[in-house]
């Protein structure tokens, strides 16, 4: 009697090789798009930390702000912060805050110094005394109303022309002073030193040397280690310091913040402190300047 043929497997060896090979396949495939949904996941996730790290920071150099204001102000003199650029150090939840305050009478008022005054501050921020006139000159051309050049050499609009700068000598006071850049033969790296020294808030045509830097006392014709000395020196109890106080209510606040991770918030600004007329706020911003970084 002969045997029924045995039936074969529905899949045969080379069937199943083939079904191993797909689902490998689904395995590699199904891997990669889990590994990039955690990649993806990892960037939004760093991306949000930096942003609120971001804003964090932003927010801490602002307090550092406002509460420089409120400190200015202070009746007792052991907690007077003073507007004479000295750095005064602030812990506002887990940032570090450093401030920096002046008060804009004691710089140089770019509508106000005399031809003097502003060659002196060149000349004390590392320019040749020769440059420090003739720019200084050009200074006293552009805000001036007039078309006539200064005796030490100005500028007005043919001496711009003749250097191919497609605007001439403003003839009007500086609106901003950023502006002094304008100013022909001004180059970036001056206006970047004499920048922390220049102002258009004071309207004095002489710097409060109660404030003053060291640049711009030399500018004055005084000597700066004496007063900066005294500015530093220790009070006893109750000695009143005669160079030093409140100030005038318009101040160059830079304050800046540091958290735990290294990023840096910094924060310039002037401001002119009392009743802005916004509610809820104590001060008006003439100048504001802000921006983060991770170091």
């Amino acid at each position: 009697m002969r045997r029924a043929p045995r039936s074969r497997h529905p899949l045969a060896p080379p069937a199943r090789g083939a079904a191993l090979l797909l689902v490998l396949w689904l395995i590699v495939l199904m891997t990669a798009v889990v590994g990039a949904f955690a990649l993806t996941a990892r960037i939004e996730h760093l991306q949000g930390r930096v942003l609120s790290h971001g804003v964090v920071a932003d927010q801490a150099a602002r307090a550092g702000l406002e509460y420089a204001l409120t400190r200015i102000t202070e009746l007792d003199q052991r907690r007077q912060w003073l507007p004479d650029g000295r750095k005064y150090s602030w812990r506002f939840g887990e940032a570090e805050i450093e401030v920096v305050i002046v008060d804009e009478s004691g710089k140089l008022d770019l509508n106000g110094a005399d031809l003097t005054l502003m060659s002196g501050l060149i000349v004390a921020v590392g320019g040749e005394r020769e440059q420090a006139r003739k720019i200084a000159s050009a200074v006293l051309d552009w805000r001036d109303s007039d078309s006539l050049t200064q005796a030490e050499g100005g500028a007005e609009d043919p001496d711009y022309a003749s250097e191919d700068l497609p605007y001439g000598a403003k003839d009007s006071p500086f609106e901003t002073i950023a502006e002094l850049q304008l100013v022909l033969g001004m180059t970036p790296e001056l206006y970047r030193k004499l920048e922390p020294h220049i102002t258009i808030y004071s309207g004095q045509g002489r710097p409060s040397e109660r404030f003053a830097s060291a640049e711009v006392l030399q500018a004055m014709g005084l000597q700066s280690a004496p007063i900066l000395a005294e500015r530093e020196r220790p009070r006893g109890p109750g000695e009143a310091d005669t160079l030093v106080g409140a100030g005038t209510g318009t101040y160059s606040i830079d304050s800046r913040a540091r958290l735990r991770d290294g990023r840096v918030s910094v924060l310039r600004a002037v401001v002119r402190a009392g009743n802005s007329g916004l509610p809820g706020s104590a001060y008006t911003p003439l100048r504001w300047e802000e921006g983060a970084l991770v170091r």
